[in-house]
C-alpha cells in the first residue's frame, strides 16, 4: 500500500503503490480515482482502506485540472464525503485533515513547515508545472506564516521515458530551465520532476526527491497513464498533520 511513509515532527508524509485495495483488471488494485472509469463505489472502498491503514477518518481531495489554483482544506473531502474543489493545490492547518494528491505520471509534491503547523500538496505535471502551480503553492504556505518549508517529491514519469516532440522539450525548458532531457532511446523528453526540484529550490524550500531514481512509467509497481492509457488508476501522495 505504501511506497514511503515518514513522520517529522508533528506531520507525516505518504506516497501510495498500486497495491492493497479492490480494484480489478487495469486498476488493480490500489486505485485512488474513478475518472478512469473504475467504479466510485470500489474507489470509495479504496480510500478508507487507505484512509484505516493511515488512521484516520477520512481524506480531502481535489478534483485536478492541470491549472495553478490552490485552495484552502478545513474538513475531509473525498469521495461520498462531499463535492471536492477544482484545483492543483490544497493548504491547511487543520490537525487531522490529510492532504490527498492524485497522479499518474505527474509529479505528486507535498510541502510542510512543521514547526508552523502548515502543510500543502501539489498536483504538477508539464503543464502545472509551467503555469506554476508549485510557486503559488508555496506562496499561499508562506502567506499563512510558513517559513523553513520543506517538501518531499513522489514517484513520476522520468526524463528517460517521457518522450515529447522536440518543439515542446523546447518551450518546456524555456519556461522552466533543467527540464529538457533525452529518453533512452535518444529521442526529445521532459523530466518534470527535475523542474518542479529547480522551482523548489530557486524559493528557498529544502528538497527531499524520494522519486529522483523511480520512474512510473516503467514500474509496474505504480501506475502509468503513459504505459497503461485512459485506463489507468491513480495513485497518491498524501501530507497531514498529528
Amino acid at each position: 500500500m505504501f511506497w514511503h511513509r515518514e513522520s517529522t515532527g508533528q506531520v507525516e508524509v505518504a506516497f501510495t503503490d498500486r497495491h492493497g485495495g479492490h480494484s480489478d483488471g487495469p486498476f488493480t488494485s490500489l486505485n485512488l480515482g474513478s475518472s478512469a472509469g473504475d467504479g466510485d463505489d470500489i474507489v470509495v472502498r479504496n480510500l478508507a482502506a487507505l484512509s484505516e491503514e493511515l488512521g484516520v477518518e477520512g481524506l480531502h481531495a481535489m478534483s485536478q485540472v492541470h491549472g495553478a489554483e490552490v485552495a484552502y482544506a478545513d474538513t475531509i473531502r473525498a469521495h461520498g464525503s462531499g463535492t471536492v474543489p477544482v484545483c492543483d493545490a490544497l493548504v491547511t492547518d487543520q490537525i487531522g485533515v490529510p492532504l490527498l494528491v492524485r497522479v499518474a505520471d505527474c509529479v505528486p509534491v507535498l510541502l510542510a513547515d512543521p514547526d508552523t503547523g502548515l502543510v500543502g500538496a501539489a498536483h504538477a505535471g508539464r503543464v502545472g508545472m509551467v503555469g506554476g502551480v508549485v510557486p503559488a503553492l508555496v506562496s499561499a504556505l508562506r502567506d499563512r506564516g510558513a517559513d523553513l518549508v520543506q517538501a518531499w517529491i513522489g514517484p513520476r514519469a522520468g526524463g528517460c521515458c517521457y518522450e515529447v516532440p522536440e518543439q515542446m522539450a523546447d518551450e518546456v525548458e524555456a519556461a522552466v530551465p533543467g527540464t529538457r532531457s533525452t529518453t533512452t532511446w535518444g529521442t526529445p523528453s521532459v523530466d518534470v520532476g527535475a523542474g518542479v526540484v529547480s522551482q523548489l529550490t530557486d524559493l528557498g524550500v529544502e528538497v527531499i526527491d524520494l522519486g529522483a531514481d523511480t520512474c512510473t512509467i516503467t514500474d509496474h509497481d505504480l501506475f502509468s497513464y503513459r504505459r497503461q492509457g485512459t485506463a489507468s488508476g491513480r495513485i497518491g501522495g498524501i501530507v497531514v498533520l498529528r
